[in-house]
């Protein structure tokens, strides 16, 4: 039965040897875990994090589905003829492979969650008052946050449409009891809370940063810039814009993060994470044969290509050169026959045999959060109190990307700022949310003269009919 009674049972193997950041590359959780004594160390809880950073990547949530495959069909940015591609792409929740999906989308997050749960359950980590364990408690929340969050945008209603819809359960509680249904507007309550949280408690971790073997790499943590972020996503997605500039802001100002020169546009996510710009990432070493199999090659049918007209976009407005073309796409063929692949995120190392040469530095995996978003959500946030702040915003990633920057005087709109989002984070699972977020319709890639209305269903998931199976 695949509800979150059965997920809490069916817990990883954390049985891992290595307390550094190299161990954490090499993990692949399976099985059962027993709390006890695993949870009882340093060692034992950072380990059961590595597990839950771990179980991020299976292909049932960012390593595949919740990332360029399932939400980017669900855009209309990325489709093929396949009966099971083509039932994401009506909207058809009720086919049995779309079921399937969802269905595994809904039983690994929550079964990520009870693990985090555990984690903030151990004593060393409920009563933390100190470093390391404060750390721990911090990273632990903003993953329970971010991975509730998901699932709402997926299984809830929009909050802005109709906040006393029903929700989803938040699980906060490493218990057999399974958590009750709530509304959308609680849920948001809950992830709110566990955001700030994890926000003071993390606020001092850069005086530990490199002291210690779990405080390297930092961009494979739910770090704080991660939970700033995550709140300025999760605000804007509520309709609370001033909210969410403020905690863009926040990340902004730092410094730490930054936008990357328009010559570091190449490559910059193919297979790794963005050493300039990602604020988080989920290492895996796996993700080119996943990348691979699905968006590279010409001849598979599960290949899935890009919709028709997707080069419009980069060519309007287009004065400079957008050095994301080159570095997002490759094509074939000549002429009428030209056709692209979405190459954004083919490792270049792998694809030439070359893997042994790619500089140590650099992290294969998957860019989750970058810093080009909160240079969006202030552009949208300042729109329409003052236009010329926020084309500012607007332009500083254009501008970092290639492009000249639009005139003085130029209006700014949702249908500009919607533009460029989509340039930036094709490919990334963002598209799908950003449009449910504004109720858009959706013009089909399998048909351009059918568009999808909100109305429609598009926009809700089914929750899996089990999870309702034994509730009183």
């Amino acid at each position: 039965m695949k509800n979150i009674t059965y997920i809490i049972l069916s817990l990883l193997v954390l049985n891992l040897t290595t307390t550094s950041c190299e161990g954490f590359l090499d993990i692949t959780p399976e099985g059962q875990v027993k709390r006890d004594p695993l949870l009882s160390t340093p060692e034992g809880i950072e380990d059961a994090l590595y597990g839950v950073y771990s179980q991020l990547r299976s292909d049932a949530l960012y390593g595949k589905e919740l990332h360029f495959r399932t939400l980017e069909i669900l855009s209309q940015t990325l489709w093929c003829k396949t009966d099971a591609v083509k039932a994401i792409g009506r909207y058809d929740w009720k086919h049995s492979s779309v079921i399937s999906i969802f269905d595994a989308a809904w039983t690994e997050m929550y079964k990520n969650i009870s693990n985090v749960n555990s984690i903030l359950d151990a004593p060393l980590v409920a009563d933390a008052q100190e470093y390391p364990f404060t750390i721990y408690k911090g990273e632990a929340l903003g993953l329970r946050a971010f991975m509730h969050f998901d699932l709402v945008r997926l299984f809830a209603e929009q909050y802005t449409i109709n906040p006393k819809a029903n929700g989803i359960p938040y699980a906060t509680e490493f218990s057999l009891k399974t958590p009750d249904f709530e509304s959308l507007e609680k849920n948001y309550e809950h992830i709110i809370a566990d955001l700030l949280e994890a926000e003071q408690l993390l606020a001092d971790e850069n005086i530990y940063e490199n002291t210690s073997n779990f405080m390297l790499d930092r961009q494979i943590h739910f770090n704080l810039y991660a939970v700033q972020a995550t709140l300025a996503r999760v605000y804007l997605t509520m309709g609370k814009k001033d909210e969410a500039a403020v905690y863009a802001q926040k990340v902004i100002e730092y410094g730490k993060y930054q936008l990357k020169e328009k010559t570091e546009v190449v490559n910059d996510l193919a297979g790794v994470l963005s050493k300039k710009e990602t604020l988080f990432g989920i290492y895996f070493p796996g993700f080119y044969n996943n990348v691979n199999s699905i968006l590279q090659q010409i001849t598979s049918d599960g290949t899935l290509d890009l919709r028709d007209d997707f080069m419009s976009l980069y060519e309007k407005d287009a004065s400079g050169q957008d050095y994301r073309v080159m570095a997002y796409f490759s094509e074939s063929g000549s002429g009428e026959n030209i056709k692209y692949r979405l190459s954004k995120f083919t490792d270049i190392y792998e694809q030439n045999n070359m893997a042994a040469n790619r500089p140590a530095e650099l992290i294969t995996g998957i860019n989750m959060i970058r810093i080009p978003e909160m240079y969006y959500i202030i552009a949208e946030a300042y729109m329409d109190i003052d236009n010329a702040l926020a084309l500012e915003y607007y332009n500083a990633v254009r501008i970092h990307r290639g492009l000249e920057p639009l005139e003085d005087g130029r209006i700014l709109d949702m249908d500009l700022l919607n533009e460029e989002r989509y340039k930036e984070f094709i490919g990334e699972g963002q598209t799908y949310f950003n449009m449910k977020r504004q109720n858009l319709p959706i013009v089909s890639a399998f048909d351009s003269s059918i568009t999808h209305e909100p109305h429609s269903g598009i926009y809700q998931a089914p929750i899996p009919d089990a999870e309702y199976e034994n509730r009183n």
